[in-house]
C-alpha cells in the first residue's frame, strides 16, 4: 500500500524478483538467479605418450612412416598409370588400370588420413580451454597475443620442431595430387599438343551448317524470325572414332533476327548472312553447353552457371562469369541455298583458359 499527498492509500504492484530500471535497453541479458554454475573442465588425464618418452618416440615413427607411406602410394598410382596402360581391343585392360591406380590412391589418401590423426591423439597437446570470441577488430595487444598463440600452438604439436614427422606430411601433401595431373593429362592426345587441336575444329571453308543429331543440311529459307537450331558440321553425324571429341568443339547456335537488330563490327559485317547468325555452343567460362535462347530478348543463357550472351551483340557478355563472347562462325549460302561456313572459328571455342599458350 502506497499513501498520496493526500493521505490515500493506493495499492502498487511490485515485482519480487526483478526489478526493471529506466536505462537498462532492451538487450540487456538477464542473469537467471538459479542458474547451473559453470562446472569448468574435467582433470587433465595424461596419455601414455606423454608419460613415456619411449612411446612418444614410437608414435612419432609412426606417424611419419604413414606419411612416407602415402608418398608410395602416390608414386605407385602414377607408376600403375603407366605400367597398366588401357588398349581399346583389351576390355581386361580397363580392369588391370583402374585396380591399381584405385589401389595407390587409396593407400595415398588412406595412409595420409590416418597419420594426420595418429599425430593429432599421440602427439599434439591434449589440454582443453577457451578461447575468447570478440565481435570487432582486436587490440595490438590481442594482435600480439594471437602470434603468441600459434606460436604456442606450433610448440605444442611440435610441427617446428619434430622434423621427420613434417618433412614427411609435407612430401606426402605434394606428393598426393600428383596422380590427378598425369591421369588428367591422359585424357588428351599422348602424341599431339591439346592446345593446338582445340584450337581447331572441323569447320572449314564450304563446310555445310547440318542440323544435330540428324545431319540434314539446313537452307537459309529454313529459318523464320526468331527461331534457333542446335548445328553440327555435315558429316559429323557419320563419324565414328572421335565424333563426340569433335561435336564438343564445333557444336554451334543458329538464329535468325531482324537484320536491322544486330550490331555489326565493320571487320564482321560479312559473317552473318541476312539475319542469321552462328555462335559456338560452348560456354567460354567453363565449357558448359549454352543452349537457351530467350526470343523476345535475343539473349542466350548458359544454364550451368547463368552467364548470358547478348546476340545482336556478337554474343558479348552482360551478366554471368564468363569473360568473354561466343567465338562467331562467319556463314554465308552456297549455290543451292545451303547456309556454309566461310571458315573455322577465328578464335579458340571454349573456355578462356584453353587459350593460353
Amino acid at each position: 500500500m502506497a499513501k498520496d499527498d493526500n493521505g490515500a492509500e493506493h495499492e502498487t504492484a511490485a515485482a519480487s524478483s526483478s526489478v526493471v530500471r529506466a536505462d537498462t535497453s532492451a538487450g540487456t541479458g538477464v542473469v537467471v538467479r538459479n542458474a547451473l554454475e559453470n562446472p569448468g573442465f574435467p582433470p587433465h588425464r595424461p596419455r601414455i605418450t606423454d608419460l613415456n618418452p619411449k612411446e612418444e618416440r614410437k608414435a612419432e615413427r609412426a606417424v611419419y612412416t604413414l606419411f612416407y607411406l602415402s608418398i608410395v602410394g602416390s608414386v605407385f598410382a602414377i607408376a600403375a598409370y603407366m605400367a597398366f596402360p588401357i588398349s581399346a581391343e583389351d576390355p581386361g585392360s580397363v580392369r588391370l588400370n583402374n585396380l591399381f591406380i584405385g589401389l595407390g590412391l587409396s593407400l595415398a589418401l588412406l595412409a595420409l588420413g590416418i597419420g594426420a590423426v595418429h599425430w593429432g591423439k599421440a602427439l599434439m597437446s591434449d589440454h582443453e580451454g577457451v578461447d575468447e570470441r570478440h565481435p570487432v577488430r582486436g587490440t595490438d595487444e590481442v594482435r600480439a597475443r594471437a602470434v603468441e598463440v600459434f606460436q604456442q600452438a606450433n610448440d605444442e604439436s611440435g610441427f617446428g620442431r619434430r622434423t621427420l614427422i613434417r618433412n614427411s606430411l609435407i612430401g606426402a601433401l605434394i606428393a598426393f595430387p600428383l596422380p590427378a595431373v598425369v591421369l588428367f593429362r591422359g585424357l588428351g592426345p599422348q602424341d599431339l599438343d591439346p592446345v593446338a587441336l582445340l584450337n581447331e575444329t572441323m569447320w572449314k571453308k564450304g563446310t555445310r551448317l547440318a542440323l544435330d543429331p540428324s545431319g540434314t543440311p539446313i537452307k537459309a529459307a529454313d529459318l523464320t524470325l526468331g527461331s534457333s537450331f542446335h548445328v553440327i558440321p555435315e558429316g559429323l553425324a557419320e563419324m565414328g572414332h572421335g565424333r563426340l571429341e569433335e561435336k564438343a568443339k564445333a557444336a554451334v547456335l543458329l538464329m535468325r533476327l531482324n537484320p536491322d537488330l544486330l550490331i555489326e563490327t565493320p571487320e564482321r559485317a560479312g559473317w552473318s548472312y541476312q539475319g542469321i547468325v552462328a555462335y559456338s555452343k560452348i560456354c567460354t567460362h567453363v565449357g558448359c553447353p549454352v543452349a537457351l535462347y530467350e526470343q523476345q530478348t535475343h539473349h542466350l543463357l548458359c544454364p550451368c552457371h547463368q552467364s548470358q550472351f547478348d546476340v545482336t551483340n556478337h554474343c558479348e557478355v552482360i551478366f554471368g562469369p564468363a569473360k568473354r563472347a561466343l567465338p562467331q562462325l562467319p556463314i554465308t549460302v552456297d549455290a543451292e541455298g545451303y547456309l556454309i561456313a566461310q571458315s573455322d572459328f577465328t578464335e579458340p571455342v571454349g573456355p578462356s583458359f584453353w587459350e593460353r599458350k
